[in-house]
């Protein structure tokens, strides 16, 4: 079976696509016909597009991963290492490193944890019918979803909250208890609202009142593929799960937050089962390369020794400082990273204590 088909089963849409991606790209002149198979190639799934798509790929092109996208395809293969870029939505992506069928993908923690609470269901779902018993559900949600967490990549931020109607009569989670929730994180809002329900219900049964809960969620979800902040707003649903960045998108459609489910960022993740894990380990490191030359900048100064431990208190490095001497006895020069939104203040600092020349550089890449 071609590779193509093998990584695409779980999304037979996106095997189509896919599949006459890779037609059209073995088709060009530009690209020689031996390079244009995936055979042998590790499988790194990218946002195709969205909030995580150009942060993406800049990390991509701080890692020197060097490729050619073409227009309207969503393979790329990597000119310097043995990588094929599959551009997908964000929210596909864990399914395909989940499914072993992709090696390495950048998602949001959002889109992986509403994939596990997808898997999750399924398997309870596949209990409730007598297909499997509780023992084997609880075996195969301990492990997990097929998705591992290499590193938080520090883009991204938002959160999946709660939102309602600002003038409406919802104040609380509980109040959409039985109501009607629009949402695209379907399963993340059957969790939640599953969980309130029986946190209501054990409640009320230590109240002595009868409990409510038959195993059927009350609340209704309605699955909204997009403008989900529009939902209340046309009669569709009380309440919206969606995620929310700024929050001025959610306040213009006259919605107010009253819980928050997940906090997100964007998020590296790798099959259980890598192709190469030599390669994966290899790309990871250089992307915590880039990350640490975002965070950090390089701060020069030169101090009396005298005075060095006061200065190393206020500034001690990533690690340690470098310490050269000078050619000037008494004086030393010294090197360390600090993180950029801190940097201002120790300057400031250090130059009140007696520091000297201090220089700021920027930092292109780095390595552990």
């Amino acid at each position: 079976m071609d590779l193509v088909n093998q990584f695409v089963t779980p999304l037979p849409a996106s095997a189509d696509m896919l599949s006459a991606n890779l037609d059209q790209l073995s088709n060009m002149a530009d690209f020689d016909p031996a390079i244009t198979s995936l055979e042998g190639r590790l499988l790194f799934a990218v946002p195709k597009k969205g909030r995580l798509n150009q942060a993406a790929l800049n990390l991509l092109e701080g890692a020197d991963i060097q490729f050619r996208r073409e227009n309207r395809l969503d393979i790329a293969l990597v000119k310097n290492l043995p990588i094929a870029l599959i551009f997908l939505p964000a929210a596909d992506i864990p399914t395909f490193v989940g499914e072993g069928q992709v090696d390495l993908g950048i998602t949001g923690w959002d889109q992986v944890q509403e994939h596990d609470a997808k898997v999750r269901a399924g398997y309870r779902a596949r209990r409730f019918s007598g297909e499997i018993t509780i023992e084997e559900e609880v075996t195969h949600n301990g492990k997990g979803s097929g998705c591992e967490t290499v590193m938080d990549l520090g883009f991204g931020g938002c959160k999946l909250q709660v939102q309602v109607p600002q003038n409406g009569p919802y104040s609380s989670p509980k109040d959409l208890v039985g109501k009607n929730i629009g949402t695209s994180f379907v399963h993340l809002a059957e969790k939640y609202f599953t969980i309130l329900e029986l946190e209501m219900d054990s409640s009320n049964t230590q109240a002595g009142n009868a409990p409510e809960f038959s195993g059927k969620l009350r609340t209704k979800i309605i699955e909204l593929s997009g403008s989900v902040e529009a939902a209340c707003a046309l009669g569709v649903a009380d309440g919206i799960v969606d995620l929310v960045e700024s929050g001025e998108t959610m306040k213009a459609a006259g919605l107010k937050p009253i819980d928050t489910v997940v906090e997100t960022s964007a998020i590296l993740i790798k099959s259980r089962k890598p192709s190469n894990p030599e390669l994966v380990e290899l790309i990871a490191q250089r992307i915590r390369g880039v990350i640490t030359a975002q965070r950090y900048v390089l701060c020069q100064y030169n101090i009396q020794r005298s005075t060095l431990a006061e200065a190393t208190k206020i500034a001690p490095g990533k690690r340690a400082p470098t310490v050269t001497s000078l050619d000037e006895e008494g004086w030393v020069a010294v090197s360390i990273m600090v993180e950029k939104k801190r940097i201002a203040p120790i300057m400031d600092e250090l130059s009140k204590i007696g520091a000297h020349d201090i220089l700021v550089l920027d930092i292109a890449n780095s390595r552990d």
